[in-house]
């Protein structure tokens, strides 16, 4: 059997809410190990003062293997 851990992480970027996930996962995968499922809670997004969007924002549920 094993268990996995869940985190919730925010990733940024200023190209789409597809790139903001990938930053998000890019970089936990730098201090966790195993990483097995990102699901997207939420997406939101920054406007700046012209109406335009400024930063795609995107929270996701990450799991990974726990070893204890």
């Amino acid at each position: 059997m094993s268990a996995y851990k869940i985190i919730e992480l925010v990733g940024t970027s200023a190209k789409s809410w597809e790139d903001a996930a990938q930053q998000a996962i890019a970089s936990a995968s730098k201090s966790l190990r195993n990483l097995r499922i990102a699901e997207v809670i939420d997406q939101d997004c920054t406007i700046d003062a012209k109406g335009k969007i400024k930063e795609f924002r995107v929270k996701l549920s990450l799991s990974f293997k726990y070893e204890g």
